[in-house]
């Protein structure tokens, strides 16, 4: 069977007709509405609290590109734990003048350009940025910056791309998130969605957590498989209510 690779991303057909015939029926459970999640969102919160010291289950997910070094393992679909990431190396672009234009789409180019300049091998997830004020409601949110992540915190040096000064290399801080697995496209609804779920997980933590910083949709797989396919987290950073609010570094995730 023919295998398509680039830039370390591979895709097997046959693997992609057996993951259909698996995954046949098995789609994930759309969010209630608002007035029903209440309940909910107090058993999953109960669960997250849980697999913080637990390990989770893995989630059906094609492995086109290694994780970043020291990354946690992609998280449940449908169900919400807290992850830890450790500190990590992005390049970055994003949308808006001076950036770049046509959404998600629009910026996933440049930043594979950049990589293939540098040679940096591709890695899994891409993160998708959003701005801050995207849990606090209000309709769908846009997404603002699209990053793809350095498989180690050492490769390259930071700052603007000689050739294309949109991309620009950063050094992000460790963060904690509440996160929940998801399948599908990357859309912006898919995303607000999600969010919805998390940020009514927030709420029924009391005074536990605080958000400490924008949100991020994860991106696992490339166009090469089928959309019901693909599988994304949705992530919300937190901190511990009651600590001195951390300093915000240059990532979506913090």
């Amino acid at each position: 069977m023919r295998r398509i690779s680039r830039h370390g991303m591979v895709f097997s057909a046959a693997a992609a007709c057996v993951a259909a015939a698996m995954a046949a029926g098995c789609g994930v459970k759309e969010p209630a509405a608002a007035a029903d999640r209440a309940p909910q969102a107090a058993r999953e919160a109960d669960q997250a609290r849980s697999q913080e010291s637990v390990p989770v289950g893995k989630p059906l997910l094609f492995h086109e590109a290694a994780l970043p070094e020291g990354f946690p393992p992609p998280g449940p679909t449908g169900r919400i734990v807290v992850k830890d990431y450790p500190a990590c190396r992005v390049a970055r672009v994003r949308a808006g003048p001076g950036g770049v234009t046509g959404g998600a789409n629009g910026m996933f180019g440049p930043l594979f350009d950049h990589i293939r300049r540098h040679d940096i091998p591709m890695t899994a997830p891409v993160e998708i940025g959003y701005p801050d004020a995207s849990f606090e409601g209000g309709g769908v949110p846009a997404a603002e910056s699209m990053a793809f992540l350095y498989g180690r915190r050492t490769w390259g040096t930071t700052g603007p791309d000689e050739v294309d000064p949109r991309v620009t290399v950063e050094d992000v801080p460790a963060t904690t998130v509440v996160s929940i697995g998801v399948r599908g496209n990357y859309t912006d609804g898919r995303f607000a969605e999600a969010l919805a779920r998390l940020t009514d997980w927030l709420s029924s933590q009391g005074q536990r957590y605080r958000p400490a910083g924008p949100p991020r949709y994860l991106g696992y797989n490339s166009p090469f498989v089928p959309g019901f396919l693909r599988y994304g987290e949705v992530q919300l950073p937190i901190e511990p209510a009651d600590e001195p609010p951390a300093a915000q570094g240059g990532s979506a995730a913090r």
